[in-house]
């Protein structure tokens, strides 16, 4: 038996071992659907743009730079044809399977919805929702990749004219208040926490795991974390392959 194949089967063993899982998660969850992450060789923050990436994400650029954040924010955040992986999949049955309490994502792809996982707490938004900053109208994400196809660079209300924000939190924005509540009840209620496809670096989120006191805690990850260190299992591999081998 591998190393590998060893601690996978410790993981069963935790996750049998549990009743109220939550899986906090990052980039590296989605990165096996295709959508870019920002931080690895070839994640966004690598790649050269007029502007660099934190500087296009900001709520300051955003107001004073619409059409050259709806370029970046069409390219990049935007991403067609994605699907949900294997990852996305299994944290949905076990949320089925009564395991699974919640997932805390800092990812805004929307993807695990997809999968079919319903107590979802997204920590930066979704591109799945969108406002008109003066009326307040919602727009799904059909109307921005309508945009987005029709190369608009000025996204308006077909009500009142203002200008549609997608519901993402940008750079010098808070949390939602009432989502970081949720997560925080989620993860301080739990036995279990998995950790998975995230640097942990990107605060205030990452800081959210501090309120975890339950038996169990395990990070997967490519890249070793600051948080290895007080785990009870490390496994580093990609989080979609290890969570299929997974039973509910």
């Amino acid at each position: 038996m591998s190393e590998l194949d060893e601690k996978i089967e410790r993981l069963q063993e935790m996750v049998d071992d549990s009743e109220k899982i939550v899986f906090f998660g990052g980039a590296g969850v989605s990165t096996e659907s295709g959508v870019p992450d920002f931080r690895s060789t070839n994640g966004l923050y690598h790649q050269h743009y007029k502007y660099p990436p934190e500087t296009i994400l900001s709520h300051t650029f955003y107001e004073t730079n619409r059409e050259e954040f709806f370029r970046f924010y069409y390219d990049k955040i935007l991403v067609d044809g994605v699907a949900p992986n294997k990852a996305h999949m299994k944290l949905a049955e076990l949320e089925r399977a009564g395991k699974l309490l919640a997932v805390v994502t800092q990812n805004i792809d929307g993807l695990h919805q997809k999968a079919g996982s319903r107590k979802v707490y997204e920590l930066h938004g979704t591109v799945m929702k969108n406002y008109c900053e003066h009326c307040g109208a919602f727009y799904d994400l059909d109307f921005m990749m309508d945009q987005k196809k029709n190369g608009c660079l000025d996204p308006v209300c077909t009500k009142c004219g203002g200008p549609v924000k997608p519901d993402v939190v940008l750079y010098e924005e808070g949390l939602d208040n009432d989502t970081v509540t949720g997560a925080v009840r989620a993860i301080a209620d739990a036995d279990m926490l998995i950790i998975g496809g995230t640097s942990l670096v990107v605060y205030p989120a990452a800081g959210l795991i501090d309120y975890f006191r339950g038996k169990h805690l395990v990070v997967i990850n490519l890249q070793a974390t600051d948080r290895d260190k007080h785990a009870d299992l490390v496994i580093e591999s990609k989080i979609g392959e290890v969570l299929d081998r997974i039973k509910a």
